[in-house]
């Protein structure tokens, strides 16, 4: 049995760059974002489910659905937003738990910026935040995405607050200082989790 840390954080915060830290030292790295990238980019049921909905214009020239537009047409619609959230939400909750069920490592990091809003917490043993200020989270989505203020804001207040985070997480990364001491914190978590994982699969070999 792994060992699970969920690692969370709003949009912008830095969640691929502290999940890459870890994977360049051996750590198994489950991402539902990159779950659902290939759900909308291979799976034909769902790509047409959502055209047939949003129309055509959803398209990639690949005839993969074009995620950036998608995500800033429906965090201007609610009522569309919680239909592709109905649509999507259980095949990606299946094909995390085939994933971390799977994983074979004394613990993995499971990428999962929804865990709160999809209450996926009974499934990790620990959470790690990466926590940024709200006004430094809306610069790097506006850099990031190449959008503006409003829409950065917009997909920001959809999210659950800096708050309810910061209350869930049992350990936290300020990503607002440089790669070093990224570095430096990813090394030092490492140990940390080594350390839960082997005490909880003795306690698990107990039982």
């Amino acid at each position: 049995m792994t060992y699970i840390v969920a690692l969370i954080g709003g949009i912008g915060s830095g969640k691929t760059t502290i999940s890459n830290l870890f994977k360049n030292i051996g750590i198994t790295i489950i991402d539902a974002d990159v779950i659902t990238r290939n759900i909308l980019k291979y799976d034909q049921i769902i790509i047409n489910t959502i055209i047939k909905r949003f129309g055509t214009k959803f398209l990639n020239t690949d005839q993969s659905i074009n995620r950036k537009y998608l995500r800033n047409y429906i965090f201007s619609y609610k009522t569309e937003k919680l239909w592709l959230e109905k649509l999507l939400h259980p095949i990606i909750i299946n094909k995390m738990k085939i994933k971390l069920n799977t994983v074979l490592s004394p613990w993995c990091l499971w990428v999962v910026p929804l865990l709160i809003e999809m209450k996926l917490h009974k499934y990790a043993n620990r959470i790690l935040l990466v926590d940024i200020p709200i006004q430094k989270q809306v610069e790097r989505t506006i850099k990031r995405d190449k959008i503006n203020a409003i829409q950065a804001k917009l997909i920001i207040s959809s999210q659950v607050t800096r708050l309810e985070r910061l209350l869930i997480a049992h350990d936290i990364i300020n990503n607002t200082r440089n790669i070093s001491f990224l570095k430096k914190n990813v090394t030092m978590l490492n140990k940390y989790y080594m350390k839960l994982s082997k005490s909880f699969r003795l306690k698990n070999k107990k039982t």
